[in-house]
């Protein structure tokens, strides 16, 4: 099984380089994010016609959640509140999660909060954010033990997924954050990628600003962790970075893992 993660920065847009990525990397199951439109005007028919089943949860202009798969998947929600209950209705206003059961994995679907800049309103609303996910997730963990979790974190987990060296102020890269994500990682979730690697410049998103990419100016951003039997199991975990050169990219790149 190959499951990929990719935010996509507008789905519209980027139609024509997912179905080219498709056709050359026919993975298990892609999980997308920043698809930045309403269900309704969701591009089903090109990816319908390479054999994926298409769940999704979007809005107009900002964030939108995707899991294309090759097979239908079982028990899937949107959001919080389906397993945390309406209180945190709230928390789906944006939309953010998703999720599905296939082949007995669970695969959790994250667009995490950028954050803007530390200290403000919506750093504080990615923090509480996380928080929300720390127990969603341990929800799940109490009903299956096997599961995937992946897409665009917004944070940097250590100084060797940065190009550069950065200060605490940081936005993705400020002590707080990562502590946020080490305590989701308490929960028994580990890091797929470093599984194989532990060199630094290997990178998922790149500025679109002053030659991010053309530079390497990069952030590994965008993740996959997995519960310990999925992690014996998990056989490689890559980068992608040929997207990322095509005329007119997403600023992130896809990330594969095979179990």
């Amino acid at each position: 099984m190959k499951i990929a993660t990719w935010n996509v920065n507008s789905i519209r847009s980027r139609s024509e380089h997912l179905t080219q990525w498709l056709r050359d990397n026919p993975v298990t199951v892609l999980c997308l994010q920043e698809t930045k439109v309403i269900d309704a005007d969701f591009p089903r028919e090109p990816f319908e016609e390479l054999g994926y089943h298409l769940y999704f949860s979007g809005q107009k202009s900002y964030n939108g959640v995707a899991i294309f798969s090759q097979s239908p998947l079982e028990d899937v929600t949107i959001g919080f509140s389906p397993i945390l209950g309406s209180v945190y209705g709230e928390w789906d206003e944006q939309k953010r999660l998703i999720s599905g059961v296939l082949d007995g994995i669970r695969i959790v679907n994250v667009y995490v909060p950028n954050g803007a800049e530390v200290g403000s309103d919506k750093y504080d609303y990615k923090l509480q954010w996380l928080e929300i996910l720390g127990k969603y997730l341990q929800y799940l963990l109490d009903k299956n033990p096997h599961l995937c979790i992946c897409g665009d974190f917004n944070i940097a987990p250590e100084a060797r997924d940065i190009y550069k060296k950065t200060k605490d102020t940081d936005i993705m890269a400020s002590p707080t954050e990562r502590a946020a994500l080490s305590a989701l990682l308490e929960l028994g979730l580990t890091d797929a990628f470093r599984k194989f690697t532990g060199d630094e410049g290997h990178y998922t998103w790149w500025d679109y600003r002053r030659g991010g990419f053309q530079n390497q100016r990069g952030w590994r951003i965008d993740h996959h962790y997995l519960t310990p039997e999925l992690y014996n199991r998990c056989s490689d975990c890559i980068i992608d970075p040929i997207p990322r050169g095509w005329e007119k990219p997403s600023d992130h790149t896809p990330v594969i893992l095979t179990l």
